[in-house]
């Protein structure tokens, strides 16, 4: 089958979905929301795993090519611990992972989702069996974060999306700084939700982590707009500056 060009991004692949809940070693009710990395030449996926209460926790699953042949772990990688962690009482969704060579470790942002609402959580991994949580590190509503490997003049940074309850408030992506990845402060926004018909107006947010290319941070992102009934999730990129990832360099119109 011909592949026709239609001006997009991406081409997905003809396996897809690559992995769905009939895949899965133990009862779930749906799979979806993973994050991706290389892990010592295997492509590695956190899913986000939904259970049949609603309830989601984090499941790892490998293979050698990142399409076939994958090795789901038998039982949830990392469950939500709402009795040390009360925010993570309703679960634990949308991670993404970053190694952080400084430390010798991943880095695992996730959304715990709280009583009052979804909001960033930190944990740390050698191996993706045993974790090391931070906790909390930015109060709620706010998702989609995720931090840089490499400090900025000392500071680690970290993007996120919180979200207003005002009404016609829109949500934009944001950077904040840490000396410890702990305690962050020094927040600004950094890529704004466009107006109008833009297909990224009203609500943008972070989709992988930051990749570090030699002209830039690549940041993948996703765009929200209420077009008919529902509304249309799609996906755009932005360059940051390399030194200076406050700073935009690039961001596409499609």
């Amino acid at each position: 089958m011909m592949w026709k060009d239609h001006g997009e991004l991406f081409q997905r692949n003809p396996k897809n979905p690559i992995l769905t809940v009939d895949d899965w070693p133990y009862r779930a009710h749906s799979v979806f929301n993973p994050a991706a990395a290389i892990v010592n030449g295997i492509t590695l996926l956190m899913v986000r795993v939904e259970d049949h209460r609603g309830f989601s926790h984090l499941t790892v699953a490998r293979s050698k090519n990142g399409v076939d042949g994958w090795e789901i772990d038998p039982k949830p990688t990392l469950m939500p611990d709402p009795v040390n962690y009360p925010e993570e009482i309703y679960g634990i969704e949308d991670p993404r992972i970053t190694y952080v060579d400084e430390m010798g470790k991943w880095a695992v942002t996730y959304t715990a989702f709280s009583d009052s609402g979804p909001l960033p959580a930190l944990a740390y991994t050698e191996d993706f069996r045993n974790f090391d949580r931070v906790g909390a590190t930015l109060p709620p509503e706010n998702k989609d974060a995720a931090v840089f490997p490499v400090r900025f003049n000392g500071r680690w940074a970290m993007l996120h999306r919180p979200v207003s309850g005002m009404a016609g408030a829109k949500a934009n992506i944001w950077i904040s700084f840490s000396p410890d990845m702990r305690y962050w402060g020094d927040h600004e926004v950094l890529l704004y939700a466009r107006e109008g018909g833009w297909w990224d107006a009203r609500k943008i947010g972070l989709s992988p982590q930051p990749l570090r290319t030699s002209d830039g941070w690549l940041i993948m992102y996703h765009g929200v707009r209420q077009t008919t009934s529902k509304a249309s999730y799609r996906l755009g990129l932005a360059l940051l500056d390399l030194e200076d990832p406050r700073k935009v360099l690039h961001r596409s119109e499609g």
